[in-house]
């Protein structure tokens, strides 16, 4: 549904760039930032990619060539093969020929929640595993054997990683822990990158949690950084759910940006409901998506809603998406599209409660919307839709999708999938 004017495009001046209203358009790695598409993806999936035979996929990270997929499994399979790979919740393979990587074959003792590609060769994993070398809830390893990259070392207490960022020197850690290493450090995080070392300058301390206090989901553009979770506040600022971080500034500190829009409740056993969100690539909206039941249009339940970042006082979402019931967990902004991913049974329905209210469009758990307008595009590939999409990753090639499910654009392709773009 769309609950705005069309947005306006235009330069705004240093002093509000500088003020934390927007970004600045800083070098950054690629996995810190989205990746421009345009045009929408194909709805017809690769054929190479790889199975995952069991459990769910959570997370991708990709480096050159090389796809690292994350989450709870054992065993994968190749495209066109019929060997078994026991893989113990993390594996590799080439984008291009959808080969495993048989040298990449770590044992983590545990979920793989996050990843991020990092510099020479190598992948920082969060989640709830014991890794090799020692490492808890978070460890770096090398592409070429697996083995953990010597001096790095990042020990998670009292909780588990939930998201990672890279950017530039600093590895942003997002959970619901309660410190790194020796570091009290509720739920965020900045380290070296190198050594894994706590940074004394990076403080912002989320607060007031809904539940146990949690940073869901992280995104970065530029020099602002994303946070969604349980959180009420961030350094004692109202900023209920979802807040903006200027990590360019000597010490970090809350941006201005706020929003009231995910003050209201949903259902009681959802005390909080934001699941996920991805900046635009031209770095002047992002969008968030959430799962919290049906909550008809004046709340942002089940939903995606897009938001300027030039936005001045309390920001009210652009356009708002209703799927009527069903829960969203994943988005992916490329500017061509926003492409959403959860259980959701439709779209532009706002009328809808777990119903096909009017208006609806069917889309079974995964779907694009227009970036501008906040209606559905008609892209429907379809994908069988199980507890959901959990992961994507948009890539220069195309577009990584990560479930729990086998059948996506009416084909086999068992828990990861590939939309390219031709």
């Amino acid at each position: 549904m769309f609950t705005g004017k069309s947005p306006v495009r235009r330069v705004l001046p240093a002093a509000a760039l500088l003020a934390g209203l927007v970004p600045l358009a800083l070098a950054a790695p690629a996995d810190a930032g989205p990746v421009p598409h345009d045009r929408v993806v194909s709805a017809d999936p690769a054929a190479n990619t790889p199975h995952v035979l069991d459990g769910i996929v959570n997370a991708f990270a990709i480096a050159g060539r090389t796809v690292v997929v994350g989450g709870s499994f054992s065993k994968v399979r190749e495209a066109g093969g019929t060997a078994r790979l026991p893989r113990s919740n993390i594996f590799a393979f080439d984008l291009a020929t959808g080969r495993v990587d048989r040298r990449f074959a770590p044992r983590l003792e545990g979920a793989v929640a996050a990843l991020a590609a990092g510099a020479d060769g190598t992948v920082y994993a969060g989640g709830s595993f014991f890794a090799p070398g020692g490492g808890v809830g978070l460890t770096r390893l090398r592409l070429a054997d697996g083995a953990p990259v010597p001096g790095f070392a990042a020990p998670v207490r009292g909780g588990d990683v939930s998201s990672l960022v890279l950017h530039g020197r600093h590895l942003y850690v997002g959970g619901d822990f309660s410190g790194v290493g020796r570091a009290m450090r509720p739920a965020l995080a900045r380290l070296d990158a190198a050594t894994g070392a706590v940074d004394p300058a990076f403080t912002v301390t989320p607060g007031g949690g809904l539940s146990a206090l949690k940073v869901h989901a992280m995104a970065m553009s530029g020099r602002v950084l994303g946070v969604i979770g349980s959180f009420t506040t961030l350094d004692g600022q109202r900023r209920p759910q979802v807040g903006l971080i200027d990590v360019g500034a000597a010490r970090p500190r809350v941006a201005a940006w706020r929003t009231e829009a995910y003050a209201a409740r949903c259902k009681d056993v959802f005390p909080y409901y934001v699941r996920g969100l991805d900046f635009s690539p031209d770095g002047q909206y992002f969008v968030v998506v959430t799962t919290g039941g049906a909550g008809g249009v004046r709340k942002l339940c089940d939903s995606a809603a897009r938001f300027e970042i030039s936005a001045r006082g309390a920001a009210r979402p652009t356009w708002v998406n209703h799927t009527g019931g069903d829960s969203l967990y994943s988005v992916a902004v490329t500017g061509a599209a926003v492409y959403v991913g959860g259980h959701q049974r439709w779209l532009d329905n706002p009328r809808g409660r777990d119903s096909a209210g009017p208006g609806a469009v069917a889309r079974p758990g995964i779907g694009a919307i227009d970036p501008v307008t906040g209606r559905a595009l008609p892209w429907n590939p379809t994908r069988e839709r199980g507890i959901g999409v959990k992961a994507f990753l948009a890539d220069k090639s195309g577009l990584l999708l990560g479930s729990d499910t086998t059948r996506l654009g009416h084909e086999y392709h068992a828990r990861v999938g590939m939309f390219p773009l031709f």
